[in-house]
């Protein structure tokens, strides 16, 4: 397949999970690939990526002939993403698709959240959005073309326990995502979001978000949550496969996306029915 044959695309967070997958399923279809990542632990967070994996994504985007580089960056920083930017425009001359898809979760109740879960999260998953994509917007302007693509959640819309901090980050990234795309929208640039129910990737599979879900346990694993995760959705469905969230990228980002904008798609087997709207 080659949808994206001659197109640059930029995905944050990219050095594993959901954004490797991302990554490597736009090299696949044939683009050109740039990926950062902060590779570092924030200590409040779940499980995130090292430069190691980030040094492996490159790898395998490579073993799939990809043009690509990856480079280390924080999303919240202006001068990190306009470098990031302006490699991929340096190298290749455009960024055609941008992939906001930098984030992470620590979960716990309001009343024992310290300054730090707070200020990570919000920091990487809303204000890392808007400063990563406040980066390539220039860029696009100027092409009057684009795709962004930013990372929601479908608990953005649902609130839930010992999630206050995520759900207010994925809240202010709908909005962040409406109002630039009826900035951009005269310029033939579209501006959309992902909002997925868990996904299986280490913010899901650890063992603090497994006690979470069952307190009753000392020491849960996978299989004694896998019914309290699928109870969250009419279809019982635990958490999401990586390809399940891509395929709504590739739709968003593909010429069959060209009249989308402004919208929060959900990937969420049926979580979304719950929403008022």
């Amino acid at each position: 397949m080659s949808e994206f044959s001659g197109k640059v695309a930029l995905v944050t967070g990219g050095a594993k999970g959901q954004g490797r997958n991302h990554a490597l399923a736009l090299a696949e279809a044939g683009a050109r690939v740039g990926i950062v990542d902060v590779c570092r632990q924030f200590d409040s967070c779940a499980p995130m990526g090292t430069e190691e994996d980030l040094r492996t994504t490159e790898a395998m985007l490579k073993e799939r002939g990809a043009e690509c580089f990856a480079m280390v960056g924080d999303t919240r920083s202006s001068s990190d993403m306009r470098r990031f930017v302006d490699t991929a425009r340096e190298r290749w001359g455009s960024v055609d698709v941008f992939v906001a898809n930098a984030g992470v979760a620590a979960f716990g109740p309001v009343a024992e959240m310290t300054d730090d879960m707070w200020d990570d999260v919000v920091g990487a998953n809303l204000t890392g959005v808007a400063t990563s994509i406040r980066a390539v917007v220039p860029v696009m302007k100027e092409q009057r073309s684009g795709r962004i693509i930013a990372t929601s959640s479908s608990v953005a819309r649902e609130g839930g326990p010992n999630n206050a901090n995520y759900a207010a980050s994925k809240w202010g990234v709908i909005g962040f995502v409406k109002s630039l795309a009826i900035e951009l929208a005269p310029l033939g640039v579209t501006v959309n979001a992902l909002a997925p129910m868990s996904v299986s990737t280490d913010m899901c599979h650890n063992d603090k978000t497994y006690r979470l879900f069952r307190p009753d346990l000392a020491d849960p694993t996978e299989d004694d949550v896998r019914d309290t995760f699928a109870s969250l959705n009419p279809m019982r469905v635990p958490w999401l496969e990586l390809e399940d969230v891509t395929a709504g990228l590739h739709y968003l980002a593909s010429e069959s996306g060209r009249y989308v904008t402004g919208a929060s798609l959900d990937i969420a087997g049926g979580w979304n029915a719950y929403h008022s709207a």
